[in-house]
C-alpha cells in the first residue's frame, strides 16, 4: 500500500474517531446531567420544597400572548404561589426588541391567574438559560429558587443554576408531546427528534459554560434584589 493511501486511511480513522467521540459525548453528557439533577426535580407541585422565589423561563410569545409551552410554565408558577411553595415570581426572558416582550406577557398572564403584580419581578435580559441563571443570582440576589419549565428543559436549568450557586429545585411542566390534558400532540415525531437533539447539544454547551468558559451575560447592571 502506497504512502498516500496509508495517509488517507489514517485521516479516515481519525475522522471516524472524532465523530464517534462526539456521538458518545452527545449521549453521555446529557445522561449525566439528567442523573445528577434527578433528586431536585419534581412533577407534583405539592411535593416541591418551599423556596422564596420561583424562576419562570421564557418560551416565546405570539401576538403578545404566551405560547402554549410558556402558558404552562406560568400556570405552574401560579400554582406554586397559590400553594405557598413560593412567595415571589421572577419572570426571565427575551425583550431584545420593542415588538417582542416575553416577560411582560408572562406577568400579565400570571396576574390573570391571581398572582399579585407586586410579587412579580421581570428580567428583560434572560436571553438564555445560562444568562437567566447568572442574572438571577448576580442582579436579583436569588440564593434559592424553584425553576418552572418543561420537563425536557428542567435538567439543564437545574444543573446550570446549581452550578452557579443557586440552591435550585425544579417543577416540571408537561413536555412538548402533550398539553395539560394529555390529549393533543404539539409537535410531529420529526420535531420531537429535532428538539431532543437540540436539547442534548444545549446541555453540552451548558457544561462548557459553567465548568470551563464562564461567560458573562449579554447585559449585567446594578444590583436590584427582590423585595
Amino acid at each position: 500500500m502506497c504512502e498516500d493511501s496509508l495517509n488517507r486511511h489514517r485521516w479516515l480513522w481519525l475522522v471516524l474517531l472524532v465523530v464517534l467521540t462526539g456521538l458518545i459525548l452527545l449521549v453521555a453528557l446529557p445522561l449525566h446531567v439528567i442523573a445528577a439533577t434527578r433528586p431536585y426535580r419534581y412533577a407534583d407541585a405539592a411535593a416541591v420544597p418551599a423556596r422564596r422565589v420561583a424562576i419562570v423561563f421564557g418560551a416565546g410569545v405570539v401576538n403578545g400572548r404566551p405560547t402554549p409551552a410558556l402558558a404552562e410554565r406560568v400556570r405552574g408558577a401560579a400554582e406554586l404561589y397559590r400553594l405557598g411553595r413560593v412567595h415571589k415570581l421572577l419572570m426571565t426572558g427575551d425583550n431584545s426588541r420593542r415588538d417582542y416582550d416575553e416577560v411582560s406577557a408572562m406577568k400579565r398572564y400570571a396576574v390573570e391567574l391571581g398572582v399579585p403584580a407586586e410579587d412579580i419581578t421581570l428580567d428583560y435580559a434572560g436571553f438564555s438559560t445560562y444568562e437567566s441563571a447568572y442574572r438571577a443570582k448576580a442582579i436579583f440576589g436569588v440564593e434559592g429558587a424553584v425553576l418552572v419549565t418543561q420537563g425536557y428543559h428542567l435538567p439543564r436549568a437545574v444543573y446550570t443554576c446549581r452550578a452557579l450557586g443557586i440552591d435550585a429545585v425544579g417543577y416540571g411542566m408537561p413536555d412538548w408531546l402533550y398539553n395539560r390534558a394529555h390529549m393533543a400532540i404539539w409537535f410531529s415525531p420529526y420535531d420531537q427528534v429535532r428538539y431532543t437533539l437540540r436539547e442534548a447539544l444545549a446541555i453540552c454547551k451548558a457544561l462548557v459554560d459553567v465548568h470551563l468558559t464562564h461567560p458573562l451575560p449579554t447585559f449585567l447592571g446594578p444590583y436590584e434584589g427582590i423585595e
